[in-house]
């Protein structure tokens, strides 16, 4: 079990998987929040609302300037330099552990790739309020062992989030838990909340 990590926590990643990491996968999951059934037959009749709950991850590529240099979502599922993988779109948060994962060969990020930020939207527009259960992991990519996880289920009226950044340090890569709620359906519309973080 990775560590747990706290809105605003720093981690070094090599150091929490032990050294030599060359390969990570950030796994998102997420589960649509119970409708709360009004009256008797609330069910019955269709109160229960729709139960999928559509939530996108992307990871956006960042140089040391703070100019977005390329993009990793459910319409792009490659960076242009090979490096980093989508393994595509779930569209509904059903089944167990991660919803949607992103492979990052650290190995192959450009140097002049300072920072990796991850970031999760609802594209169909339905807000926290109806999510339950969403977290984001690290794991090692060669031997699956979770490094870090952080939990994203605070409810509320935003419709995406600013999850985590790893960075390039000193040698190193680090991670940021960032937790920031945002509005946007897309990345794109999150970028002016994104760009204090860089």
């Amino acid at each position: 079990m990775g560590i747990s990590l706290q809105k605003g926590q720093k981690i070094s990643l090599d150091k929490e998987a032990g050294g030599g990491l060359t390969r990570i996968v950030m796994g998102l999951g997420w589960d649509a929040a119970q409708a709360k059934k009004s009256g008797f037959l609330g069910g019955m009749f269709g109160g229960g609302g729709d139960d999928s709950i559509d939530l996108d991850a992307s990871c956006l590529m960042f140089d040391e300037q703070g100019n977005l240099l390329d993009a990793v979502w459910f319409r792009q599922l490659h960076s242009k330099d090979g490096s980093i993988t989508h393994t595509g779109d779930n569209r509904t948060g059903e089944g167990e552990g991660d919803d949607e994962q992103i492979i990052v060969d650290l190995s192959k990020v450009p140097a002049g790739v300072k920072s990796l930020v991850f970031t999760v939207n609802n594209y169909t527009g339905q807000d926290f309020s109806q999510v339950a259960n969403a977290f984001c992991r690290i794991v090692n990519g060669t031997n699956n062992a979770e490094v870090a996880r952080y939990d994203l289920s605070c409810q509320g009226t935003h419709n995406a989030m600013i999850m985590a950044k790893v960075y390039r340090h000193n040698g190193e890569w680090k991670m940021h838990a960032i937790g920031e709620v945002g509005q946007g359906r897309t990345f794109e519309q999150m970028l002016p909340q994104i760009k204090p973080h860089l």
